[in-house]
C-alpha cells in the first residue's frame, strides 16, 4: 500500500545538484524501534561541511572523473552526500514504519481522507508540466494507494508524508515540474514530512498556509526556482526538526521568528539570495546540528553566539560577505566535525584555541583577509584530513609541529599567501597525501630533486621558482588526475612526457617547455579534459587527431607552433575553449570547425591564417568569444549571431574583411578570399 524506499533508491533519487545541510550525529536516538522491527535503515558516515575541488583556479574546475580509483578519500568526500539523504530517509521510516510493519497490504486499511485528496490535487493542479511522471499515478480515490509520493497513516487514512524528488541517472537533468506551490498544501493537517526537492521549475512564493502544518517536522524545497522571502510564520512550525529551503532564489533576510522553535535541529538556506545579518533570536536554537548558510550575501560578524551550539556537527558560512574576526567561541564547539567560512571578507587571525576542535574533520578559511602566522595549535587536530586555508595573508613559515602533527590529513591547500616555504616541506613525502596544493608559497629548487608522495591524486605547484626537467616526475605518479606547474621555470622535452592514464587537467603554462606537443594530444590521457600549455617555447605541428578524447580546453596559444589546423579537429567533440593564438598557423580554417557545437571560446588571433571565415561557422551556436585578429582574413564575415555583433577588435588587422561589425562589403569584396 505504502511506497517503499530502500537506502539506496532514496540516494539514487536524491537531487544530486543542491546541498542539503548534514545529518546530525545523534539522530540513531529516533532508530531503535525500527531496527528492532527490521525496518531497513542508512547508516552514518563522516558528514562533510563542503565539497574541496582540487583547484580554485578563477578560470576552470573540473570534477573528478568517475573512473578515477575508488579511494577512501573519495568516500570520505561522498559521505556528505549519503549522510545527509539517510536523514532525509531515516525520518521517512518513522513515518511509515507501523505499516511496513504490518506488511503494506490493501487490506484492513482505510482510504485517504477525502480532504486531503483534495488537497493534492489542488497542488497537481499548480503543476503545468510534469516530465518526471511523478503525478501521473495520482489517479483515482485513493491517494493511500499507488500515488507517488504519498504516505498516509495505517490506521486515520491521513497524509503524512509528501515526498517529491527529481529522478536521478541518465536523462535525469532534463526532468522537472514547472508551476507553483498551491497554498492548499497547508491543508494537509497531518502532515509530518513535506520534500519538494530538485524540481527546478517550480516558481512562485512559499505559501504562507504552510506555517499551519502543527505535526510538521521537516520541510525540504530545496533544488526549485522559489523566490520572494522567507516567510515570518514559518515560526509557528514548533514541531519543526529540519528545514532546506536551499538552491532556490530567495531573497530578504532571515526571519527571527525560526529562532522560537527550540526542537530545530538543522537549517539549510544555501544557495539563494539572502542578505543582512544573523538573527540574534537564532541563541535560542541550542539543539541545533547543522547550520548551512553558503552561497547568498549574509553580512555582519559570524555571531558569538554560535559557540553556544554544543551539538553542531557542521557549520558552513562560506560564500558570503561576513566580516570582523572569528569569534573565539567557536572554539567551544566540542562535537564540530566540519567548519567553512571560505570566501567572505574575515580578518585578523586563526583562534589559538582552535585545538580545542579535537573532533574536526574539515576546515576551509580560504578566500578571506586573514594574517598572522598558522598557529601551532592547529597541528593538534588529530583528525583533519582537509585543510584549506589558501589565498589569505598568512606569513612566515609552516608551524614546525607540522611535521609529527595532523596524522590524518589527506589535503592540503596553502596556496597564494605570503608564505616564505622556500622548499616544499620534507615531511611530505611520508605522508599519505591525496591533494598538495602550495602555490604561490615562494618555493625554489630543483624540482626533480623533491620527492613527492605517490598516493597524489593531485598536485598545485604554480608560480614558484621551480626549475629544472619534469618528465620523471610523471613516470612515477602513476594516479595523478589534476596537475599545476605553471608559471614556474620549469623546463622539459615535452616530446619525452608520458601522462598518467587517469589524468584529467594538465596546466603546464608559462614555463619554458619545449618540443612536439603532437605525443600529447595523440597519446595522452583519454580521461584528460584541461590541457594548458601556453606561453612556452613548443614547436611543430598539430597531429590528426582521434576520436575519442574527452578534451574540453585546449590553449596552445603563445608558442611557435606551425603548419595547418587539421580538419580532424573537429574530433574534439567535447571541446568548448580552444586557444591556438600568436603561433605561426597558415593556410584556412577548415570548414568542419563549424561542426564544433559545444565550442564557447575561439581565439585564432595573431597568426597567419588566410582565406574566409567559413560560413559553417554560423552552426557554433554556443559561442560567446571569438578573434580573428592578426591574420589575413579576406571576404565577408558571418552575418549572424553573435559573429556580427562581435566588437570591432575581434576582426582588426587582416588583409580585407568586410561587414558588421566593420564596414559594409563592396561587390566585389564580399567574394574575395576563396570558399572555406
Amino acid at each position: 500500500m505504502f511506497r517503499k524506499v530502500t537506502c539506496e533508491q532514496s540516494k539514487r533519487s536524491h537531487p544530486i545538484p543542491y546541498k542539503l545541510a548534514a545529518a546530525p550525529v545523534h539522530h540513531q536516538a529516533f532508530l531503535p524501534t525500527l531496527r528492532n522491527k527490521g525496518t531497513p535503515f542508512c547508516p552514518s558516515p563522516i558528514p562533510f561541511a563542503s565539497s574541496p575541488t582540487s583547484f580554485h583556479s578563477p578560470i576552470y574546475s573540473l570534477n573528478h572523473s568517475p573512473k578515477q580509483i575508488k579511494t577512501h578519500y573519495h568516500q570520505m568526500k561522498n559521505s556528505k552526500w549519503a549522510l545527509k539523504l539517510c536523514f532525509i530517509f531515516t525520518y521517512l521510516v518513522m513515518f511509515s514504519s507501523h505499516s511496513l510493519a504490518q506488511g503494506g497490504g490493501d487490506d484492513g486499511f482505510p482510504p485517504c481522507s477525502q480532504a486531503d485528496r483534495a488537497a493534492l490535487l489542488s497542488f497537481k493542479a499548480g503543476i503545468s508540466m510534469d516530465t518526471t511522471g511523478i503525478l501521473s499515478s495520482w489517479t483515482g480515490l485513493d491517494c493511500c494507494g499507488a500515488w507517488e509520493g504519498i504516505e498516509c497513516h495505517p490506521t486515520t487514512g491521513r497524509v503524512i508524508s509528501l515526498q517529491l524528488q527529481r529522478p536521478q541517472g541518465e536523462g535525469g537533468n532534463a526532468l522537472f515540474m514547472r508551476g507553483t506551490l498551491s497554498p492548499s498544501l497547508g491543508s494537509l493537517q497531518f502532515l509530518e514530512a513535506l520534500v519538494i526537492s530538485g524540481m527546478k521549475q517550480i516558481r512562485g512564493t512559499i505559501p504562507e498556509r504552510l506555517s499551519g502544518l502543527a505535526h510538521l517536522t521537516q520541510l525540504y524545497l530545496e533544488g526549485n526556482m522559489l523566490q520572494g522571502f522567507i516567510p515570518s510564520s514559518l515560526g509557528r512550525l514548533t514541531s519543526l526538526k529540519a528545514l532546506s529551503l536551499s538552491g532556490n532564489q530567495l531573497q530578504g533576510q532571515l526571519p527571527p521568528s525560526l529562532g522560537s522553535i527550540g526542537g530545530l535541529l538543522q537549517i539549510n538556506v544555501g544557495r539563494n539570495l539572502l542578505t543582512g545579518p544573523v538573527p540574534p533570536t537564532y541563541k535560542n536554537l541550542h539543539g541545533l546540528q547543522s547550520l548551512d548558510l553558503s552561497y547568498n550575501s549574509f553580512s555582519g560578524g559570524i555571531p558569538s553566539f554560535s559557540g553556544q551550539f554544543q551539538n553542531l556537527t557542521l557549520l558552513d558560512l562560506s560564500h558570503n560577505q561576513f566580516s570582523g574576526e572569528i569569534p573565539m567561541s567557536l572554539c567551544s564547539l566540542s562535537n564540530v566535525l566540519d567548519i567553512s567560512l571560505s570566501y567572505n571578507k574575515l580578518t585578523g587571525e586563526i583562534p589559538s584555541q582552535i585545538d580545542r576542535l579535537r573532533p574536526l574533520s574539515t576546515l576551509s578559511l580560504s578566500n578571506n583577509l586573514l594574517t598572522g602566522s598558522i598557529p601551532e595549535s592547529l597541528a593538534k587536530l588529530e583528525k583533519l584530513w582537509y585543510l584549506n586555508l589558501s589565498r589569505n595573508g598568512f606569513s612566515g613559515s609552516l608551524p614546525s609541529r607540522l611535521a609529527n602533527g595532523l596524522p590524518s590529513l589527506l589535503s592540503m591547500d596553502l596556496s597564494y599567501n605570503s608564505l616564505h616555504l622556500g622548499t616544499i616541506p620534507d615531511w611530505v613525502k611520508n605522508r599519505g597525501l591525496r591533494d598538495l596544493h602550495l602555490a604561490g608559497c615562494n618555493i625554489k629548487g630543483d624540482f626533480a630533486t623533491y620527492t613527492l608522495p605517490d598516493s597524489l591524486n593531485s598536485i598545485d605547484l604554480s608560480e614558484n621558482y621551480l626549475t629544472g626537467r619534469i618528465d620523471k616526475f610523471f613516470s612515477n605518479m602513476t594516479i595523478l588526475q589534476e596537475i599545476k606547474l605553471s608559471s614556474n621555470m620549469l623546463r622539459s622535452n615535452i616530446s619525452s612526457i608520458v601522462l598518467p592514464d587517469g589524468l584529467t587537467l594538465l596546466d603546464l603554462h608559462s614555463n619554458q617547455l619545449y618540443g612536439s606537443v603532437s605525443g600529447l594530444l595523440q597519446k595522452g590521457s583519454k580521461f584528460l579534459q584541461v590541457l594548458d600549455l601556453s606561453h612556452n617555447k613548443i614547436t611543430g605541428g598539430l597531429p590528426e587527431f582521434s576520436e575519442g578524447m574527452e578534451l574540453k580546453w585546449l590553449d596552445l596559444s603563445r608558442n611557435g607552433l606551425t603548419g595547418q589546423i587539421p580538419s580532424s579537429i573537429l574530433k574534439l567533440a567535447s571541446l568548448e575553449r580552444l586557444d591556438l593564438s600568436r603561433n605561426q598557423f597558415k593556410g584556412i580554417i577548415p570548414a568542419s570547425m563549424g561542426q564544433m557545437v559545444r565550442l564557447e571560446w575561439l581565439d585564432l588571433s595573431s597568426n597567419g591564417l588566410t582565406g574566409r571565415i567559413p560560413m559553417s561557422f554560423t552552426g557554433l551556436v554556443n559561442i560567446k568569444h571569438a578573434s580573428f585578429r592578426a591574420n589575413r582574413f579576406c571576404g565577408q564575415i558571418p552575418q549572424t549571431r553573435p559573429f556580427n555583433i562581435f566588437p570591432v577588435v575581434a576582426y582588426e588587422h587582416n588583409l580585407c574583411l568586410c561587414g558588421k561589425p566593420l564596414p559594409p562589403c563592396k561587390k566585389q569584396e564580399a567574394f574575395i578570399g576563396g570558399r572555406n
